[in-house]
């Protein structure tokens, strides 16, 4: 980081995510505002029909305030019994894990989210970088307080009822 510019240099925050992830599973792609790094994940067998999910965080940064910010994308990709496929994508920040084995059975895969998220703020915070919310992180966070505080709300009231 220049302490004279408080920025960071975007090329050498590539660099270290992609020594960390050399000879990985994850895919590492220069996009216009960051990277995307990108990672297919393991579904076990499912009678429903088979499974394809990709997990990519995208990595916004901001070189001149020194900040980046992380979301998560997952693309689902289902195909049931009767053929058709079944696509969903989500956005926002997704924390969860998978393990199954190889279809020969040779081998136990396992997926992560934190791995994910751990390398790239690793690599972010050895530079400096410092990681913002992305909004929807926000606005969830907002939502969350405010069903809070009418749930609380709500069993205050009910309580007053109640014992009066």
């Amino acid at each position: 980081m220049s302490e004279a510019t408080g920025g960071g240099d975007p090329a050498e925050l590539y660099a270290r995510v992609q020594a960390a992830t050399a000879g990985s599973t994850y895919r590492l792609q220069r996009t216009e505002q960051g990277f995307n790094l990108t990672a297919d994940v393991p579904q076990p067998p499912s009678d429903r029909g088979r499974i394809t999910q990709m997990h990519t965080y995208r990595v916004e940064l901001r070189p001149r305030e020194g900040t980046f910010t992380m979301t998560d994308v997952v693309r689902t990709q289902e195909r049931g019994r009767d053929g058709l496929p079944r696509r969903t994508v989500t956005t926002g920040r997704s924390r969860y894990r998978t393990w199954g084995r190889a279809v020969d059975g040779s081998e136990q895969q396992h997926f992560s989210s934190a791995e994910g998220h751990r390398l790239i703020r690793g690599a972010a915070e050895a530079l400096g970088w410092r990681e913002l919310r992305p909004v929807s992180t926000k606005v969830a966070l907002g939502f969350g307080v405010v069903g809070g505080v009418v749930a609380l709300g709500t069993l205050i009231a009910l309580a007053v009822v109640f014992w009066l």
